[in-house]
């Protein structure tokens, strides 16, 4: 009996070294999947800035609104009471930003809003929409290659600022 029992766990010791020695040299065991190197992920954020009722470079009729450059803008994420964290970004040429961040991944596009800060124009610096303090949630758009890595890209839509008084788009 005590020989059927050596040889057991003898026959267990070499089923065990033999499947280690494959797993060493790369191969996979039993059908699994050998695991996958870590995907470098990251997440952006674009937008517009406009300005509503002037006519500069890019004036859009529809819209009765001209891009707005040089607009400060950041993506804020909270989880939690203890846990927030804030990318700056600015619009550049044609009101366009795009804010990117390796750090914002771990959270949920529910928990990230963007906010304008301030309009780099004295003309039009009053925040129209959405209002001052309220920013825009974020909505996915899609999964570009990004680099040796993969981006969520987020949009939020359009910011606009007017002038306090909009005969004076100077």
């Amino acid at each position: 009996m005590a020989g059927l029992v050596l040889a057991k766990c003898l026959l267990l010791f070499s089923l065990s070294a033999a499947l280690l020695s494959l797993l060493g040299t790369g191969a996979s065991a039993i059908g699994l999947p050998q695991p996958h190197a870590p995907v470098n992920f990251t997440i952006g954020v674009q937008g517009m800035v406009w300005c509503k009722t002037c006519r500069y470079i890019g004036y859009n009729a529809n819209m009765d609104a001209s891009p707005l450059k040089g607009v400060e803008v950041y993506l804020q994420c909270r989880h939690g009471p203890g846990r927030l964290k804030k990318v700056q970004g600015a619009s550049g040429h044609g009101g366009y930003f795009v804010i990117q961040s390796a750090q914002m991944a771990s959270f949920t596009n529910d928990e990230c809003k963007v906010y304008a800060e301030s309009s780099s124009s004295t003309a039009c610096g009053l925040v129209d929409e959405p209002a001052a303090g309220e920013g825009l949630p974020l909505k996915f758009d899609s999964f570009v290659k990004h680099g040796d890595g993969l981006q969520a890209l987020y949009s939020v839509g359009n910011f606009f600022f007017r002038p306090s008084n909009p005969n004076k788009c100077y």
